[in-house]
């Protein structure tokens, strides 16, 4: 039996609602529909307050200003999210492993990594996903869709992550900073990336040899000591290197260039 002020019973999940409105929103997580259609790139959704954050990606509305950086976002959830950025508050934890997160999104993704669900699947090639923002993202890639153009030298993305940095190299700004040596960085990857010359952290790991890296590209590179592969090629010779440095000074050969001297 039902008490209180919720009058209106999901006949699928039993959830319940206090108005009948927002019940028939609910529905529609069951039933797929999706009435709500964007003009512009014809994406659906099944709130009208969905398709209208959504609008804000084509007119680059940005209405809500972070007190602490002036930086601009188009939703209030964002721009809540990005200022624990600068508190450093991560209210969400994993019941797992205690990691915690600034966003309940995030943790719901993570605790897929622990289960290995993969609810999320492509219909052209059928890869599967953990969430639904990387399946569509990942649909980009079939589409050949960027959506997203600065507004400086008009390059387009994909990702409106990609687009972020990208914007970075025009404003120089450094959003992210190391508490031990106050160095900035432009990206959060990369300071994560930083702290281990730090904390001495070397989390790949070479399935050979065990030799263990702070990156992962730098594994993929020594790998190349194992297996042969040589995928830069010297346009003028032929020759093959397994690193894009080597083949960078090998160029200087043929150009003439002598290499700088310590």
């Amino acid at each position: 039996m039902h008490t209180g002020d919720k009058a209106f019973q999901c006949e699928i999940c039993d959830k319940w609602f206090s108005r009948q409105e927002n019940l028939k929103i609910h529905l529609r997580i069951h039933t797929g529909e999706k009435p709500f259609k964007c003009d512009i790139c014809y994406e659906l959704f099944s709130q009208s307050g969905s398709l209208k954050r959504h609008m804000r990606i084509h007119t680059g509305e940005k209405t809500f200003k972070c007190d602490l950086c002036d930086e601009l976002f188009s939703e209030s959830g964002t721009l809540k999210r990005h200022v624990r950025i600068h508190t450093g508050e991560k209210p969400f934890k994993c019941d797992i492993c205690d990691e915690r997160f600034n966003h309940s999104g995030t943790l719901k993704r993570h605790v897929r990594i622990h289960t290995g669900e993969k609810p999320f699947k492509c219909d052209i090639c059928d890869e599967r996903f953990s969430d639904s923002g990387n399946l569509k993202r990942h649909m980009r890639m079939h589409t050949g869709e960027k959506p997203f153009k600065c507004d400086i030298c008009d390059k387009r993305f994909s990702q409106s992550g990609s687009l972020k940095r990208h914007m970075r190299m025009h404003t120089g700004e450094k959003l992210f900073k190391c508490d031990l040596c106050d160095e900035r960085f432009s990206e959060s990857g990369t300071l994560k990336t930083h702290i281990r010359i730090h904390t001495g952290e070397k989390p790949f790991k070479c399935e050979v040899c065990d030799k263990r890296f702070t990156r992962n590209d730098s594994l993929n590179i020594h790998t190349r000591i194992h297996t042969g592969e040589q995928p830069y090629k010297c346009e003028v010779c032929d020759k093959m290197f397994s690193q894009s440095g080597s083949l960078k000074s090998h160029i200087r050969i043929h150009i003439g260039e002598k290499p700088l001297k310590c």
